[in-house]
């Protein structure tokens, strides 16, 4: 790599001021930085030294999101052939997936990458590494065949309006993925929800495969009750729910793979486990209160089958514990997960516009985050005082 490191650091000069190409110093600067530790020393002010920067940080939680993504390529072709009533071996389900995924994912950081490097030169500050992670988790948690434009819309609209208005990276108070997620849901609905989570042409699917979500199945009882019986044969199983094999979003299925990712999240100190362990908590609790009420059909589910579909584990491991939008408090961050999981559970049951929840759920988790820590701060001040009165009385 030595030779690499030669050849990026004799370009350099060329993009520093007075160099021909300085107006695209923040490109050079976020590649040099991305494949080799910058070499930028602090001058004043208060700094920890430590081993891993913003970008080494960004790849681990990459690193964490590779299990997710691989098992779902193959999860797409799966489906796929299933739905067409083929036989394929796993190799062949795989490069479809692959085929299919692919360009989202290259379409995803090529727009958003686009959008950040703009606002560099127009700002003329360096590069920001909040993208890497944003531009795999927007393919993530799309439908197989979400149209290649849609991706770049959506991706565009999310890089603008969720973060650079608000200052860049560090800065959002939503999500960006989810932002990205939420735009396409609300402006081209028929592309993101209903029977779209199969890849294919659906006329050519057999009988009985639809297109649609466990969770879209389970939202039709809520205002047919009487269908439970014939609802429930299309709905997986506890344990391939567990495993990933069903329809959906393609990084979203498998909680195995996703459980895989939260380990080293929480191993190397990036993902919060209070986040992921509260919102946990927080599902199952909302799902076994709708459960012991069972006003509908869709109540009676399992709280642990209900936890295992759809988004709520992707959800809980990637999307909830991002450290810019998430509670900072000890204490913010447990009620901040918890009132996560039971919105996305509430929404799930009592809206079946909004089959899965876990979206909406998050977004106004996000937008809750400072009223917790607020008041989590002030009740911890205030103890604080009472116990200082307590001691001088």
């Amino acid at each position: 790599m030595k030779f690499l490191e030669n050849f990026v650091r004799k370009l350099e000069p060329s993009f520093k001021e007075g160099g021909k190409l300085h107006k695209f110093h923040p490109v050079y600067d976020g590649l040099a930085t991305f494949l080799f530790t910058p070499d930028h020393t602090t001058h004043k002010g208060a700094h920890i030294r430590d081993g891993i920067d913003l970008k080494r940080t960004m790849v681990t939680v990459i690193l964490a999101l590779v299990p997710a993504m691989i098992f779902g390529m193959w999860n797409v072709g799966h489906w796929h052939f299933t739905a067409l009533g083929e036989t394929a071996s796993m190799g062949d389900k795989f490069i479809y997936g692959l085929i299919k995924v692919l360009p989202i994912i290259v379409v995803s950081y090529a727009a958003g990458l686009g959008v950040e490097f703009a606002f560099c030169i127009a700002k003329g500050h360096q590069i920001q590494e909040g993208f890497l992670v944003s531009g795999l988790l927007i393919p993530l948690v799309m439908p197989p065949d979400v149209p290649l434009w849609m991706v770049a819309l959506g991706t565009i609209f999310a890089v603008i309006f969720a973060k650079e208005v608000f200052g860049g990276t560090g800065m959002n108070i939503v999500n960006v993925a989810l932002t990205a997620r939420a735009f396409l849901f609300f402006a081209y609905p028929t592309f993101t929800s209903g029977e779209v989570w199969i890849s294919g042409d659906k006329t050519k699917f057999i009988d009985g495969y639809t297109g649609a979500t466990n969770l879209g199945h389970l939202a039709t009882l809520v205002d047919n009750p009487t269908q439970k019986e014939a609802v429930m044969t299309k709905v997986a199983t506890l344990q391939d729910t567990f495993l990933g094999i069903e329809p959906g979003s393609i990084g979203e299925t498998s909680a195995l793979a996703i459980l895989i990712g939260g380990v080293i999240l929480i191993l190397t100190g990036i993902g919060s486990f209070r986040i992921m362990a509260s919102m946990f908590a927080g599902g199952f609790v909302m799902q076994s209160i709708f459960n012991a009420w069972g006003a509908n059909p869709y109540m009676e589910v399992d709280p642990m089958h209900q936890l295992m579909m759809g988004g709520f584990m992707f959800g809980m491991v990637f999307m909830v514990t991002d450290p810019v939008t998430a509670a900072q408090t000890a204490t913010g961050k447990i009620i901040y997960g918890f009132l996560a999981g039971m919105f996305s559970i509430m929404i799930r049951v009592f809206n079946p516009a909004y089959p899965e929840g876990v979206m909406m759920a998050i977004l106004l988790a996000n937008v809750l985050a400072p009223t917790i820590d607020h008041f989590v701060i002030q009740s911890n001040i205030k103890r604080r005082l009472n116990r200082a009165k307590l001691k001088t009385a």
